[in-house]
């Protein structure tokens, strides 16, 4: 074994990125293999090659996507090579996991647009001058049908029927696609072509990510590590946080937005947060939960402590303190934040309620308005608006709310 031949410098260095990789890791395939090739990283001083596969169907980055970021992250910062794979040809045909219909195919201009974005946002969290980036139509637009033919020769159908959505599909009578069998084949041929020894993604993505040690067997190439992160729930505590239930923080959103939504996560949920987001230690985190046990710290004080953390990462320390003072001002202490978004009123005098909310762009729509209205959430100076019906005459200075996150002063010209 290689970890034999280290000295006990290099020895303590395993051990310490062991521990490292480790930290809020849902699954590794298979452990030993991955402290094997850490060992022989550290002893010929080269990098490791990890691997993430991305399909730029929805650029919006939200915290949940950050789990595998921070990974990677730990990764670079020990001198490993990230691997940011654009899945600019395998997302013209969609990723079919957890589908019960055939994906919606990208246009090349979708997946050029929604690959930027991502570049952008990632560079929150990763050095993105020292990542690698690549697009597997580089190499998958070159096969040709016979080499096609020999790449789905080394994979059975039955292999490809173990996918519980593809199960699930014919069991409930929905048709699966010829071509849908292909994205887990192309998958695996990525890492096949970029020689990757590690291959991150959530647990949603076993099946694809195990497709990469297969195909680099069947090619003779060293087999990849599965390294396979769990997914975070987002702050109904319930669902995988998704910005199609809601229920999300995205890494672009203004700090006391941020902040806001932060200290909504749920009690039960705030260690397993600071585990998969932040970057305190392993030490520290479980300083954190083993105060929470014994009662020493104080739920709300630790929540706060995370939602500062999460403003400091993706703004500043200056974003952060200012969204905790407007945060005590408003929740705890019940007042109109000092600061607030300003809007210059050019519109009609009186208007109805529900279309002053859409006109500022408080909310989005006039049934969004009305659902807000009636759960109480909407208050003009002060006042709770009661039904969707009323109308309000526009005066200077008019704050318009939306729940306690959201303010517009409203200015009148001279």
């Amino acid at each position: 074994m290689v970890k034999e031949k280290l000295s006990e410098q290099q020895l303590k260095e395993l051990q310490r990125q062991l521990k490292l990789y480790k930290q809020g890791v849902q699954e590794i395939i298979p452990t030993e293999e991955l402290e094997e090739k850490l060992a022989k990283s550290i002893l010929l001083n080269k990098p490791l090659k990890i691997k993430l596969g991305l399909d730029p169907s929805a650029p919006d980055v939200h915290l949940g996507h950050t789990v595998v970021l921070k990974k990677l992250k730990q990764f670079q910062d020990n001198g490993h090579t990230i691997q940011l794979l654009i899945g600019d040809f395998t997302g013209k045909i969609g990723d079919p996991t957890g589908k019960s219909i055939a994906r919606k195919p990208l246009t090349d201009e979708e997946v050029k647009h929604n690959a930027q974005t991502y570049f952008e946002q990632f560079g929150k969290v990763l050095d993105m001058e020292k990542v690698e980036l690549h697009y597997n139509s580089t190499w998958l637009s070159q096969l040709k049908f016979d080499d096609v033919i020999q790449l789905a020769g080394k994979i059975t159908i039955a292999r490809l029927m173990e996918r519980d959505d593809f199960e699930e599909r014919i069991a409930f009578g929905k048709p699966i696609s010829l071509h849908e069998f292909f994205y887990p084949v192309m998958q695996g041929y990525d890492s096949v072509v970029l020689e990757c020894d590690i291959e991150l993604g959530g647990t949603d993505q076993h099946f694809n990510v195990l497709m990469g040690r297969h195909f680099q067997e069947k090619f003779g190439k060293t087999k990849q590590i599965a390294l396979l992160m769990p997914l975070l729930e987002g702050l109904d505590g319930v669902e995988k946080m998704s910005k199609s239930k809601n229920n999300y923080i995205g890494i672009n959103e203004p700090a006391n937005e941020m902040y806001g939504k932060a200290m909504s996560i749920p009690d039960e949920l705030m260690v397993k947060y600071f585990t998969l987001i932040t970057p305190l230690t392993p030490e520290e985190i479980t300083e954190i939960e083993e105060g929470l046990v014994k009662r020493t710290l104080h739920p709300r004080d630790v929540k706060m402590q995370l939602a500062k953390l999460i403003v400091q990462m993706y703004h500043d320390e200056e974003a952060a303190e200012k969204a905790e003072q407007q945060f005590i001002t408003i929740f705890q202490k019940g007042e109109v934040p000092e600061e607030l978004p300003t809007m210059t009123w050019t519109g009609p005098t009186s208007i109805t309620i529900v279309q002053l909310l859409v006109d500022t762009g408080l909310l989005p729509s006039k049934s969004e308005a009305k659902r807000m209205i009636a759960g109480g959430a909407i208050k003009i100076d002060g006042k709770k608006i009661i039904t969707d019906m009323e109308t309000t005459t526009i005066s200077h200075n008019m704050i318009v709310s939306v729940g306690k996150r959201k303010f517009m002063k409203l200015l009148l010209k001279n």
